[in-house]
């Protein structure tokens, strides 16, 4: 497989670490090489957690070069904007969860909020392909990661990596109603 590489941003606490995981592993079944790094920073805290994914029978390093994502996955309306700025590749895709965990800037008044459509123009001024993903109806902002694993598999946006690769990944995290919860919501949003 040629080299594919995936930038995952959030904030401490939305699930970027399991998500980052299920991607791991559903490459691994689809049969792709994997080279992956998270970083944490201040994730208790609500800070910015990124994880790294490339896929590539030539790579070498765990570290998604500056530019370079194929994919941007972001958690966050404002860490949308941060990785389409540090690591999306002109013509790529982003696929970002639609909600904002109010920045320190804005909270302190130095910084307007982003709206979707900075978001939006961004990705049109690159030519990268924009997902927006929100579910009203989630009961549990923790599974936000799983609304947005749905959207990755139902574009298919890995190249190679299908609906029963991401399936198999869960099964080998999940266990009991966290699992089977987690699998009815990716499920639906396949449909």
């Amino acid at each position: 497989m040629n080299e594919f590489n995936t930038y995952l941003i959030g904030v401490g606490g939305q699930g970027i670490g399991m998500l980052s995981e299920i991607l791991i592993r559903a490459a691994d079944y689809a049969g792709h090489r994997v080279k992956a790094v998270d970083t944490h920073g201040l994730a208790q805290r609500g800070g910015t957690v990124v994880s790294h994914l490339r896929l590539g029978d030539r790579v070498y390093s765990p570290m998604v070069p500056k530019g370079q994502a194929h994919l941007v996955v972001a958690l966050e309306r404002h860490e949308a904007l941060r990785g389409l700025d540090t690591a999306a590749k002109e013509g790529g895709d982003l696929v970002y969860y639609d909600t904002v965990w109010q920045p320190l800037g804005e909270r302190l008044g130095h910084d307007e909020p982003a709206g979707n459509s900075l978001v939006q123009e961004q990705c049109k001024r690159r030519g990268i392909q924009c997902h927006r993903v929100h579910d009203p109806g989630l009961d549990d902002p923790r599974m936000q990661n799983v609304v947005v694993l749905s959207e990755i598999s139902r574009h298919g946006l890995i190249p190679g990596v299908t609906h029963d690769h991401y399936r198999s990944a869960m099964q080998d995290l999940l266990t009991g109603p966290l699992l089977e919860k987690n699998m009815a919501l990716y499920d639906s949003h396949n449909a």
